[in-house]
């Protein structure tokens, strides 16, 4: 889980961080005021599967494409890039559109967010490492 940008608001991506470990998942939280860079490199250093995103400043069409770029440039845009925030729904699709597997806004439950990590995210991880 990351918080990249300049956003300051991270309850939701700590919240989000303890219930995929409350469901057994290991989850690394790299902190505020992350660059896609320094959660391209944590992805890459820790063998991550996934970098989940929480970008609440309104910049989610810039930080989500960087962070994107940022992995493709280690060699690891295989690692499937979720997250959520306050995203309207068009850029929502557009963010899926570049490549983003999911998008969580306001609202969701955690029940939601733990069972598309396992119907979803874990096929696509289990599928590639087989």
């Amino acid at each position: 889980m990351a918080k990249p940008g300049l956003d300051g608001h991270d309850r939701g991506a700590k919240i989000v961080a303890r219930v995929l470990a409350d469901a057994g998942h290991e989850v690394i939280y790299t902190g505020l005021h992350q660059t896609p860079d320094m959660i391209a490199a944590t992805a890459v250093d820790e063998s991550a599967d996934a970098v989940g995103l929480s970008v609440m400043s309104g910049a989610h069409m810039t930080l989500f494409p960087a962070v994107l770029d940022a992995l493709r440039a280690r060699g690891a845009a295989d690692v499937v890039v979720f997250g959520g925030g306050v995203v309207p729904p068009q850029d929502v699709e557009a963010l899926k559109h570049l490549g983003v597997a999911a998008i969580f806004t306001p609202g969701t439950s955690s029940k939601d967010i733990v069972d598309w990590i396992e119907r979803d995210l874990r096929p696509r991880v289990e599928g590639a490492a087989a």
